[in-house]
């Protein structure tokens, strides 16, 4: 899915749960014991997806954090230019689609056009 995602100029995000043993995150980003993480290549620097574990090093609020986030607590991944993406069962083999959670709105530029006058 990661791969995927970055082939098709989407920024992939995974959803996990902090309270599982083994992660490694800035408690100071977490939410209701849940941190949505960028892994898109240009935010997760030295990216490492394995079976066991998600590691990868960033920047929160402009500090460098190594995280570490055990397979078993990613509980899904999304795009976050569609929001579709995948949650995964705890426990299960198989995952299933899902909408993903709701994101906060992206901060638009709102500009209008130039308006000229006449000086005398």
């Amino acid at each position: 899915m990661h791969e995927w995602m970055g082939d098709n100029s989407h920024t992939p995000h995974i959803v996990v749960d902090t309270s599982s043993e083994g992660v490694s995150v800035p408690l100071e980003h977490v939410k209701d014991g849940k941190i949505i993480l960028n892994i898109s290549d240009s935010a997760a620097h030295n990216l490492k997806l394995t079976n066991d574990a998600v590691s990868f090093r960033a920047r929160f609020s402009g500090v460098p954090f190594d995280v570490w986030v055990p397979m078993q607590s990613v509980l899904g991944i999304y795009a976050r230019e569609t929001g579709q993406g995948m949650i995964f069962s705890q426990g299960a083999e198989t995952a299933e689609q899902i909408e993903p959670p709701e994101l906060p709105p992206e901060i638009e530029e709102t500009r209008s056009r130039p308006n000229l006058t006449i000086v005398k």
